[in-house]
């Protein structure tokens, strides 16, 4: 989520924008019911969004107030979130629109539930997931509640494991793809998460890609205790094999019958997975308007981390990094096809160029 500016507050002449009334708000200077009314007006007029954060007529102004409050209760939090320093009104539009709801949504989640809550965030490259899952943790410890995260990342198989693996199969020779990861431990550690008695510890894996140059390898677990919500993400966590056909005319750079036969197997890979998605209480799918952005992002930071004298890799190696995953898990193949899931996908957050929300639904609410 990096890249933070007022985008969002940007209206056409006579359009209503709800950031001066949030600012008054938290200037200390409560809405009144028709600022209150006016503020609903806004968000029912955006049906999709308001669907997904469950606002309606009859419940809104109680759903909003809820979140007006939640909103100058943390605002004194705001200086040790995750993220270039910002002055907080710069941020409204973000905190309003998806970190306070999207929050609010796991708090409640979580209390129905009665037991530990376990969120899956699918974000391709780039799209600011660990940041969002940073963010979330941050919120939800001054809601008083204790979320920690976990990476498909962490659940890399060793590093003498991956050894073999690229031996027996010379296309895995980057960890990322399917088949790379301990399954077992995945699953070990999310029934653990749910099943953990009061004040009992849990190992939550960890990995540390700096080990083997940079081959990485598995590290010292982090233990945690008393978990509300574990924040489970990954660039295709979650992510389901589709129609073996779908590849025979797949987009670039799917384009030899080597990368096709690859894309196949990727995808026959992803059923080992099933097991691991079916833990998940919910799923989110964090997404760009245009996967290809993901691209540019890439290569933007890696310019940046060169501007601060570190070492990064050539626009050259960012195209056939990012394309070796496109290979294997396409974003318009498989990430399409999540935001049209009903069943599996309970949000979509799609952002645009600067990583702000462009569009917030609900899959199945969006068929209805």
């Amino acid at each position: 989520m990096a890249d933070l500016t007022d985008r969002g507050t940007e209206v056409g002449p006579g359009e209503f924008a709800p950031w001066p009334l949030l600012t008054m708000h938290l200037g200390g200077h409560p809405l009144d019911q028709a600022q209150l009314q006016q503020l609903l007006a806004w968000e029912l007029a955006n049906p999709e969004r308001a669907a997904a954060w469950g606002i309606t007529p009859a419940n809104g102004p109680g759903q909003l107030q809820e979140r007006l409050d939640w909103l100058q209760a943390l605002a004194p939090r705001h200086g040790d979130l995750p993220l270039p320093p910002a002055p907080l009104e710069q941020c409204l539009p973000l905190y309003w629109q998806l970190w306070l709801p999207l929050a609010l949504t796991l708090k409640q989640a979580r209390d129905e539930l009665n037991r530990p809550l376990i969120q899956g965030v699918l974000g391709v490259q780039g799209t600011g997931k660990t940041t969002l899952t940073l963010i979330l943790q941050h919120l939800l410890e001054g809601m008083g509640y204790r979320a920690v995260g976990l990476s498909i990342d962490d659940l890399y198989k060793t590093y003498r494991d991956r050894q073999q693996l690229v031996q027996a199969d010379p296309r895995l020779r980057w960890r990322g793809p399917p088949g790379t990861h301990d399954i077992d431990l995945g699953l070990t550690t999310l029934a653990h998460i749910r099943t953990a008695a009061a004040g009992e510890a849990v190992a939550l894996p960890r990995f540390d890609k700096s080990l083997h140059g940079g081959q990485g390898d598995r590290s010292d677990p982090e233990w945690v205790r008393d978990v509300d919500i574990l924040l489970f993400e990954g660039w295709f966590l979650g992510a389901r094999p589709i129609d073996p056909s779908g590849f025979d005319r797949a987009p670039a750079p799917i384009l030899t019958e080597a990368d096709r036969q690859f894309a196949r197997d990727m995808n026959a890979q992803l059923a080992t997975y099933l097991p691991l998605w079916d833990c998940l209480d919910r799923l989110m799918v964090l997404c760009p308007a245009d996967y290809r952005l993901s691209k540019q992002w890439r290569k933007a930071a890696e310019h940046q981390m060169k501007a601060l004298g570190k070492d990064g890799m050539s626009d050259a190696i960012i195209d056939e990094f990012v394309d070796y995953f496109w290979r294997a898990l396409h974003p318009e193949l498989f990430i399409d096809s999540l935001k049209r899931d009903g069943e599996h996908v309970d949000l979509v957050v799609e952002i645009d160029r600067d990583r702000i929300p462009r569009a917030i639904y609900s899959p199945a609410l969006a068929m209805i």
